[in-house]
């Protein structure tokens, strides 16, 4: 009798794998799950929670958010918490350490809503994680430095909550890591030494200072690059070696001297290197290549709002949207940015707040009805009647710069 006393409960954890499939423990793992979160609105009929039926035959194919393994007993191997979908209440609650019990878990994904406390430190256990993305939450607490032993880890973004502390130094280990996105949370300290085979970096609208890395220490596999909003200066030297760069937002930080010549190339169609310290040329184009076709539909490049000067070159005619205003440039417009806005291929030039002289317009010619050209309050007065009709707010009222102002810059002026 006593004997069998003791095989009651291997008894009924067999019956609940033979009639429910999954693993007992990533069953209680869900449930314990489910607990430390909820609906906001659980009458919803899409609230999320609504098919978690522990008393469902086979959770596998009935919960939402989760895909198992197809032995048995079955394993969780991916969750997804909240439906991500707009008609639906998001998740509250906080993220259960019951997590680190799905031990065959690859992929962890929350989706926005208001879970608030720290990231489980347990997490680090689960050896197969290959994505983790909680996104737009409430989370605090540090980076749970467990995360970044995670041998297989390729995605990790935890973007848009209120994480705090620094990025581990321990990141540079990981040398499947692919995708890192920490903007819009409240990391502080410098960047460290990254994965040598890092695609795309995001760590915009945070509190990071210093430099970045040394140009020896920077991925030169980096596609994808954005650390605006943050507190960093420093030379952008350290970019120059990464060719494979097709999307690069240093804007509004602190950095200082000459933008690199091998940054101005067709491949990256996307730049935005606005309210720094910038300061010299724009630099001749390749002669290998006619610059009105260097760049295509969808370009943007932004330089607006440093101290960069002298004359335009061609090298950025053909961009599609590009921002120029506020800096020192002198002198005339070239004639291909006449012929790219003309043409229609450049959208949107601004060209306000600067020295400039000349914008040789084509008499006669209405300009297309989707392109905006601002030339106010630059060394001239704008033709009628492009140049301050298409001027943002921003520009202010004057047409033109005092004659003191521009006599410093041009020689003649319009």
């Amino acid at each position: 009798m006593r004997m069998f006393l003791l095989l009651l409960p291997l008894v009924f954890l067999l019956s609940a794998v033979e009639t429910q499939g999954i693993s007992v423990v990533d069953l209680s793992a869900l449930r314990e799950i489910k607990n430390s979160l909820t609906d906001i609105t659980s009458s919803s009929p899409n609230a999320f929670f609504t098919s978690w039926d522990f008393t469902a035959p086979d959770p596998c194919s009935s919960f939402a958010g989760i895909t198992c393994s197809l032995f048995i007993p079955k394993r969780v191997t991916t969750l997804t918490l909240g439906t991500g979908l707009s008609d639906s209440p998001c998740l509250a609650g906080t993220l259960s350490p019951a997590i680190s019990n799905l031990s065959e878990l690859t992929q962890l994904v929350l989706f926005t809503g208001i879970v608030t406390g720290p990231i489980p430190d347990q997490i680090g256990t689960l050896k197969k994680l290959s994505v983790i993305s909680l996104t737009n939450n409430r989370l605090t607490g540090s980076i749970p430095t467990s995360i970044f032993t995670l041998p297989n880890l390729h995605t990790l973004d935890l973007s848009h909550n209120q994480l705090t502390g620094t990025i581990p130094g321990s990141i540079s280990e990981l040398s499947s890591l692919k995708v890192v996105v920490l903007g819009s949370n409240k990391i502080s300290g410098e960047i460290p030494i990254l994965p040598t085979e890092l695609l795309h970096l995001d760590l915009s609208n945070n509190e990071l200072s210093g430099m970045l890395p040394r140009k020896i220490r920077m991925p030169l596999t980096l596609r994808y690059l954005s650390v605006s909003g943050n507190r960093l200066w420093g030379p952008l030297s350290v970019l120059e070696s990464l060719s494979e760069l097709v999307y690069l937002d240093l804007s509004m930080n602190r950095f200082s001297g000459t933008i690199p010549s091998s940054l101005f190339r067709s491949t990256l169609s996307s730049m935005y290197l606005q309210r720094n310290n910038l300061t010299g040329r724009v630099p001749q184009p390749p002669l290998s290549s006619p610059a009105a076709t260097v760049y295509g539909p969808g370009s943007t490049v932004d330089l607006s709002h440093n101290s960069l000067t002298g004359e335009l070159t061609n090298t950025l005619a053909g961009v599609e949207t590009l921002f120029l205003n506020n800096n020192r440039f002198t002198g005339t417009v070239p004639k291909d940015y006449v012929e790219s806005v003309y043409s229609g291929n450049t959208r949107t030039l601004y060209l306000q707040h600067n020295y400039i002289a000349e914008f040789p317009v084509k008499e006669g010619l209405p300009l297309p009805d989707s392109v905006a050209l601002c030339l106010s309050y630059n060394c001239m007065v704008p033709p009628v009647p492009v140049g301050f009709m298409a001027c943002p707010a921003s520009a202010g009222g004057q047409i033109s710069r005092p004659v003191n102002q521009c006599s410093a810059f041009n020689t003649s002026m319009a």
